[in-house]
């Protein structure tokens, strides 16, 4: 997918979805202010006439169950007509899904990625973005994750978000924050 001659730039907006948020079944630390930041690209991508795909997971337990609430895109990023919708059923937005023969057909070299959880679906997006070619900033303070336990250590959001992203930025993706990428 990489053409250094001629960039073609889509927005890819990851599980940001109601369940996310408080009195969802799963919800986030602080998961307004990455949608509200995720809104304001996707304002800039319509206004812009830019590719934009929307990606919304649905599951078969836990959270994210099909037709709830708290399986429906958040109104701070909903769809319009003309935006693509893929829905998947595991982390890797690629995995079962259209997604990498649309980005082929519409001919995008570059992804600007947004979403939630940072640490899985992101994650797993970013990095099968990057080995099918694409080049991807990745807007970190337009995405969100949760605090997390392992054998009875409790890792804070904050930690787990700045890993992640820490490692995705050594070779997967350009991170920068959502003002630094309407400045650009």
């Amino acid at each position: 997918m990489e053409n250094k001659t001629k960039k073609k730039e889509a927005l890819l907006i990851i599980d940001i979805q109601n369940d996310y948020f408080e009195g969802g079944a799963y919800t986030l630390v602080n998961p307004e202010k990455a949608s509200k930041n995720a809104k304001v690209v996707l304002e800039k991508f319509r206004l812009e006439h830019k590719t934009i795909v929307h990606v919304q997971h649905i599951a078969q337990e836990g959270f994210f169950l099909p037709n709830t609430k708290g399986a429906k895109i958040h109104e701070d990023v909903l769809p319009i007509e003309g935006e693509k919708i893929i829905i998947k059923h595991v982390p890797n937005s690629f995995q079962g899904t259209d997604l990498l023969s649309y980005l082929q057909e519409n001919k995008i070299t570059d992804l600007v990625v947004c979403g939630m959880m940072t640490q899985i679906c992101v994650d797993s997006a970013v990095r099968a973005a990057k080995d099918y070619g694409f080049t991807i900033t990745l807007l970190a303070d337009a995405c969100a994750t949760l605090d997390l336990e392992f054998q009875g250590r409790i890792t804070k959001a904050e930690q787990v978000q700045s890993s992640f992203i820490s490692a995705l930025q050594f070779y997967y993706a350009d991170v920068i924050n959502t003002n630094q990428f309407l400045n650009l």
